[in-house]
């Protein structure tokens, strides 16, 4: 909150999120030299993940900061709400159909213009695998502008194998979640 609208700037937004994910005990493990935009493209990248928990967000960010999609209602979230906002989220009212084909003129001229933005198509989080179906208008928005989508994989390990401890799934409250992530260790 400290860092007020200057926490949009992508040095600062990755440096914060790199913090947090320290702070938690989280480590980040990286293919070598892989940026989440796609290098050499005219537009920006569509950047699309599964979506595990709220962690994934800071992880995204700690690799490299791009704008995030996200539901609407997570602009009037205590503390989170702010935040977002301030780092320059873009929201989208899942429930307002007509205004879909708008939203998705806004991301393709958003990518048109060489930005790049991240979303978990699924539109909710999964700690297993198939997940769920996925929203497909983002993918449109990419079409529309000619932009590459970067496919990203979250996932979360302790000692070399998988666990979800992460996970932020059915009635988790974000209080037990961030204890449960806090006291993982070595995830």
């Amino acid at each position: 909150m400290a860092a007020g609208p200057w926490i949009a700037d992508p040095r600062r937004l990755r440096r914060h999120a790199r913090a947090v994910l320290a702070a938690l005990g989280v480590g980040l493990d990286l293919p070598a030299n892989r940026p989440l935009r796609v290098p050499g493209s005219a537009t920006g990248t569509l950047v699309v993940a599964n979506h595990v928990s709220w962690l994934d967000v800071v992880a995204l960010l700690a690799v490299e900061p791009v704008v995030l999609l996200a539901k609407r209602e997570v602009a009037e979230w205590p503390l989170v709400g702010p935040l977002t906002r301030r780092a320059g989220t873009r929201f989208i009212d899942r429930d307002a159909v007509r205004e879909l084909s708008r939203v998705v003129e806004e991301l393709a001229e958003f990518l048109g213009e060489g930005h790049s933005f991240a979303v978990f198509p699924q539109a909710t989080t999964w700690c297993a695998a198939p997940g769920g179906p996925f929203r497909r208008a983002v993918f449109q928005a990419a079409l529309d502008a000619g932009a590459p989508v970067r496919p990203v994989a979250v996932d979360y390990r302790q000692g070399g194998a998988r666990s979800r401890a992460a996970a932020y799934v059915g009635g988790d409250t974000l209080t037990a979640s961030l204890h449960r992530v806090a006291t993982a260790g070595g995830l």
